[in-house]
């Protein structure tokens, strides 16, 4: 039981998410004709540590480093006026973006919100040749007129589901849920405190009595900014 709302399914597993983003990667070098002029910006808070993978396997498959960066997107969100107390994280792009073909990334892509206002933070650093938009998930109801150049896997959803990435690096796990959305909660990323149930988390830490499963369920409940940034 996660307390964003009952787990249905894990519909990626480590294996597949290491597996797309590979494929991810060859289809970037192949589009591009290699990494000549290629930068790779990822969406805080999961986009940029997938971003991070994927300027990984650049590096490996073409023997090029790529410049990486990292995109807050908090001022930006359409919602801001109204959005309560977000955390605000950083955005750091130390190299220039202009003329470059920068590789944006994200998570899961739902209404196209999130990326709308991340190519508004993107323009208000410079002006790239060219933007291409790298997701791992693509689960529809689009409220933009927004598609991915790359995706790692399409999933079907409904509208009061919630489909989160988890990785071993902030999470303990890798994998991408569906849960059913509870009452009050918003359909977004997983907070970085880690995954709330279903595979791992606060229920197993509850089980040996850790204060972890209460911090857990307390950051689920109050809707955090990192459950409003991703998967939008």
């Amino acid at each position: 039981m996660n307390d964003a709302g009952t787990v249905k399914s894990v519909c990626m597993d480590a294996g597949e998410i290491e597996r797309s983003l590979t494929r991810i990667a060859h289809q970037i070098l192949e589009t591009n004709k290699g990494a000549d002029g290629l930068a790779v910006v990822g969406i805080v808070t999961r986009g940029d540590l997938l971003a991070k993978k994927l300027a990984d396997k650049i590096e490996e498959i073409e023997g090029t480093k790529v410049p990486l960066g990292k995109l807050d997107i908090s001022f930006y969100r359409d919602d801001f006026a109204t959005y309560i107390s977000p955390e605000v994280h950083s955005t750091e792009i130390p190299f220039d973006i202009d003329g470059a073909t920068v590789v944006l990334v994200d998570d899961v892509l739902f209404t196209g919100r999130t990326v709308r206002a991340a190519l508004d933070a993107l323009m208000d650093i410079g002006r790239p040749a060219c933007v291409q938009l790298a997701v791992l998930v693509d689960r529809g109801h689009r409220q933009l007129p927004i598609r991915a150049d790359y995706v790692g896997k399409n999933v079907p959803s409904s509208a009061n589901e919630s489909v989160r990435l988890f990785l071993e690096e902030v999470d303990g796990v890798s994998a991408v849920e569906i849960s059913e959305v509870a009452p009050g909660q918003r359909v977004g990323s997983a907070p970085l405190a880690g995954p709330v149930g279903g595979i791992e988390g606060a229920a197993g830490r509850e089980a040996t009595g850790t204060a972890g499963a209460a911090e857990d369920r307390a950051r689920a409940a109050a809707p955090s900014d990192d459950a409003a940034q991703g998967g939008e």
